[in-house]
Parts: C-alpha cells; sequence; structure tokens
C-alpha cells in the first residue's frame, strides 16, 4: 500500500514499504522527463492522493481494475504542495501553449473547478466553469461566468484517463462559440492512446504535469510502494486492459466511459 513516507520505517506490516528493484533492474526512469513531473509526482505521494493496493485492485466506474488509484482532489486541501505544482502547471501552459494565446480558463465540473481558478488566478486570466449538462432551470446554462463568443479558452481538469469526459466539455465550449485546442491536467495516466488520440480528432492537444510512469519512478526512488507494488504496477502500466482483465475487471462498456 502507499503510505506516507516517515523519517523511520514503522515496524509491522508497512516496514516492507523498502522496495528492490524490479527484475533485477533499479532505474525505472522514462528517459526525458522533466524534473517537474516528477517533482508533482512526489509531492501526490507525499499527500497521500496517490494509492497502491495489489492484493485487492480497485475497480473504475469504466469497470477496468487497477492497483493503484489517485484522487488528485485531495491537492486542494495541501496549500504547499498545491502552491508547488500550480507553479509547475502555470510554468508548463506558458511553455507549451503561452498565456498570451489564452484569453480564459475553464474548470471541468467539479474536479477541473478549483484548479482552473489557482491557474486563473496565477495568469490573472478570466475563469469559467463548465457543468456535465445543462442545469435543468432558468437559462438552462451549461457554463457558469462571463463567456464572449470567440475567446481563446484553455480547459482544465485534474486527471485524464480515456479521455472520454473531455469532449463533453470541449462541445459545451465550442457551442458558446469558444476557441478550445489546448486541454490541461495535472495528471495524465499516459497508458490509453485513446485519451489523446480523442481529444486531437477533437482538434485538442492534451498537456499535463505528470504520468503513471513518474508516479511509478517517484514511488520507487522515495520508497513509498514495497516491491509487490512496484512489481504490479509496472505489470499494470506496460498493459493495462491484460492486467485488468486477470485481476476481475471487465472493458469498458463503451469506448469513452472515463475520464
Amino acid at each position: 500500500m502507499a503510505t506516507k513516507k516517515k523519517a523511520k520505517p514503522a515496524k509491522g506490516r508497512h516496514s516492507q514499504i523498502r522496495s528492490k528493484p524490479l527484475n533485477g533492474k533499479g532505474n525505472l526512469s522514462r528517459s526525458g522527463r522533466p524534473p517537474e513531473a516528477l517533482e508533482t509526482a512526489r509531492l501526490l505521494l507525499e499527500i497521500e492522493a496517490i494509492h497502491c493496493r495489489p492484493e485487492n485492485p480497485y475497480i473504475f466506474t469504466s469497470g477496468r481494475a487497477s492497483p493503484v488509484y489517485i484522487d488528485c482532489r485531495k491537492l486542494i486541501s495541501f496549500p504547499e504542495a498545491r502552491a508547488r505544482i500550480m507553479h509547475h502547471a502555470y510554468k508548463l501552459i506558458d511553455k507549451e501553449i503561452g498565456w498570451n494565446k489564452i484569453d480564459a480558463v475553464a474548470g471541468g465540473e467539479t474536479a477541473g473547478i478549483p484548479f482552473a481558478a489557482f491557474l486563473a488566478a496565477l495568469a490573472k486570466k478570466s475563469m469559467v466553469y463548465v457543468r456535465k449538462q445543462p442545469k435543468g432551470f432558468g437559462r438552462m446554462g451549461q457554463i457558469e461566468g462571463d463567456l464572449q463568443p470567440g475567446k481563446r479558452v484553455l480547459l482544465v481538469e485534474d486527471l485524464a484517463t480515456d479521455g472520454g469526459s473531455k469532449l463533453v466539455f470541449i462541445e459545451a465550449l465550442k457551442r458558446a462559440e469558444a476557441k478550445v485546442t489546448d486541454c490541461f491536467v495535472i495528471f495524465h495516466y499516459g497508458i490509453f492512446p485513446q485519451s489523446v488520440e480523442m481529444l486531437a480528432a477533437a482538434g485538442v492537444k492534451l498537456h499535463a504535469l505528470a504520468t503513471w510512469w513518474d508516479a511509478l519512478e517517484a514511488a520507487q526512488k522515495h520508497k513509498y510502494f514495497d516491491e509487490r507494488g512496484l512489481t504490479e504496477t509496472k505489470a499494470f502500466l506496460e498493459a493495462p486492459e491484460q492486467w485488468s482483465a486477470a485481476h476481475g475487471g471487465r472493458p469498458p462498456s463503451r469506448p469513452m466511459l472515463g475520464r
């Protein structure tokens, strides 16, 4: 199980936290990954937003089984980690997109809303949020805030799995005549190609601070997962559908079911 790093390892069940190299290899690094990605992953591990439970896999709404689980929303309760990660996000967006090419930041309901607000404040940009469905009363609006036609909008969410929910928000923004060419997430699973392909087909590029490969490297380097956790997580990342099927998961019932 992923646990918060302690100065001294506790005795008993969690004393297994010190890991050994996988298959005789001590380096899990995905070459070329920036230090900001690894620090983001480490901070998420530190605040216990990332969990590893291979002996009792998580079953997602898509039906997939996974040895790991992440809850980026936990970040909002940790000011120092939040500030550091938002700083990395601000710089990455400026480098890969350019804040001068963004008029407004849109948060996807609900997990993307706080992160959109943090980034909009840092960048001094207008902010709106997008509902999953139009509200059933009043103006029947799906977008809250002031969004004028033709504005260049950056969609912000907490994470992306296979990318399905992003299309709902993108379509709503485009119906409001916004220009949407980029989506930013703090964490991208990085193991489902359709997450990038579906957005690309809609004319949107996905940007992310960290992936599960970064989390795996940080977990080994800072001793957050035990040996089994490292081994099973690596196996899942290399073949997620096969790992899921072998551990009680089922294939998604339709292609755009996840986040």
